[in-house]
């Protein structure tokens, strides 16, 4: 007779036998070790909130200020002639192009590079160092948005490493705003910002925002004086021009990034990433800016004159050593010594060789780069107070300043001009007033063409008379039209 309980309590003996027997075999083969189990991952803070609260400010901080900035930071994207290239540069401080890429289709004749630069007019007015320009013959930048429009330079001063390019848009462009480069401080939190990748941002390293602070202002280098020397000669009187009153950061900065602004933490441009000091050509804790309010000086002539302005003392200088300090009567060890004042320059029956300039309109004045920062502020013809040490005391004198007999046949403008020659068919040569008015063109900036090759593409759009009949801007060559 068949009994349901008996049935149910063999099947649970069953049961139970074959679960002690699947423990047994699971527990032969280590199944059952507890110490192979996935261990709890601790997610609570360490550390408390109110703790590190400045810390994560901060950090929130750089965030802001990256999200504000960057749209605005662009890459600026050169094509130069292989013979065009920059000169060599002093091997200890570097100038920090991208990656060089031949032309496809031809890999001997020029080739891209470039920095990066910003925007600060919404019209597409954007600042860059002339090293990243210098010398090319094509120019285009690279937005955030991975655009890529071509640009023309404005301008650019080989003695300050500053040029300025313009993009033609049809909408408003984001824009940084500059700030006070005379009040940063050692010690200041600043971040570098730069567009190091290439054709768009398609690159790996583009948009790069790094974090630092002021490590020292009134860098001298004697960086952009030597390219002049080996651009110009040693025996010319240029390299005595170039202005070099560097701010130096830690923030890290590499390849690519020549051009892009330093901010502060309100997020407004102090200065112009330039150089390096390195020993590899890459970062080794050494970054220096040109200041802005010098750049934005700069920028200002360039844009409304196609040059630079440049005020001239007038006067052959050095720094002050220790020495100096003992002879003439120095309170401190600060100031510029005057070496000569030539006879036909703004300075002289004024200043006298031995003076030593310790202040300007006020301003102290410490070393050479900043006497030379200070008088680049103003503009030909300005009246300046000097203050100079002059037998053992402070003394004032007014020079009235001149102007800087700066050669506009620079270099970078030479191979510019050859390459576009070349390229176009056409010979040019510098448009001079006299020219302009004889001519009746309205403004004598630019360049005037003196020779079309017959069957060349200039030929083709260019309905020439006699020399001199018609001007490069016209022919929309803007990167020759405005430079020095």
């Amino acid at each position: 007779m068949y009994d349901p309980l008996r049935a149910k309590a063999r099947v649970a003996a069953y049961t139970v036998a074959a679960f002690l027997m699947g423990l047994g075999i699971a527990s032969g083969l280590g199944w059952t070790d507890t110490s192979l189990a996935m261990p709890v991952v601790n997610e609570a803070p360490q550390v408390s909130e109110a703790a590190v609260a400045p810390a994560k400010s901060l950090s929130e901080a750089f965030v802001s200020i990256s999200e504000v900035v960057t749209p605005a930071v662009v890459r600026v994207e050169a094509r130069r002639p292989r013979r065009a290239l920059t000169a060599q540069v002093p091997e200890q401080f570097r100038r920090f192009f991208g990656p060089d890429l031949p032309e496809q289709g031809n890999p001997g004749g020029s080739q891209w590079s470039g920095g990066s630069g910003f925007i600060f007019s919404a019209d597409g007015y954007i600042l860059t160092n002339n090293h990243v320009v210098e010398g090319a013959n094509e120019v285009r930048i690279a937005f955030a948005d991975r655009r890529v429009v071509p640009a023309r330079v404005v301008g650019a001063d080989p003695f300050t490493d500053v040029a300025v390019v313009k993009v033609e848009v049809d909408q408003a462009l984001p824009t940084l705003s500059f700030g006070d480069s005379d009040a940063v401080r050692p010690g200041e939190w600043v971040l570098a910002v730069g567009n190091p990748g290439f054709s768009g941002g398609t690159g790996p390293l583009d948009f790069s925002v790094t974090a630092g602070i002021v490590s020292a202002r009134g860098r001298g280098l004697q960086l952009i004086q030597r390219e002049l020397q080996g651009a110009y000669g040693a025996d010319s009187e240029l390299p005595g021009y170039a202005i070099e009153d560097f701010i130096q950061t830690d923030a890290v900065i590499n390849p690519g990034n020549s051009g892009g602004p330093m901010v502060d933490l309100m997020g407004r441009v102090v200065g112009i990433n330039s150089a390096i000091a390195s020993t590899t050509g890459y970062y080794q804790g050494y970054g220096f800016a040109i200041p802005i309010n010098l750049a934005r000086r700069v920028m200002e002539d360039l844009i409304e004159y196609g040059h630079v302005q440049r005020p001239r003392l007038g006067v052959s200088i050095e720094d002050v050593d220790p020495e100096d300090a003992e002879v003439y009567g120095l309170p401190n060890v600060s100031g510029v010594l005057v070496q000569a004042v030539p006879a036909d320059g703004p300075a002289a029956g004024v200043l006298r060789p031995e003076d030593v300039i310790v202040a300007l309109e006020g301003d102290p004045v410490t070393y050479v780069g900043q006497l030379q920062g200070l008088v680049a502020m103003r503009r030909p013809g300005d009246r300046v107070r000097v203050t100079v040490y002059r037998d053992g005391r402070p003394t004032d004198v007014t020079v009235r300043l001149g102007e800087a007999p700066l050669d506009t046949g620079s270099p970078a403008r030479a191979a510019a001009t050859a390459a576009v020659e070349e390229r176009l068919g056409i010979t040019v040569s510098d448009l001079t007033p006299e020219i302009a008015q004889e001519i009746g063109y309205r403004d004598a900036a630019g360049a005037i063409v003196t020779e079309v090759v017959a069957g060349s593409p200039a030929d083709m759009q260019i309905m020439y008379g006699v020399a001199g009949e018609r001007l490069l801007p016209e022919v929309e060559l803007p990167w020759l039209a405005g430079h020095q």
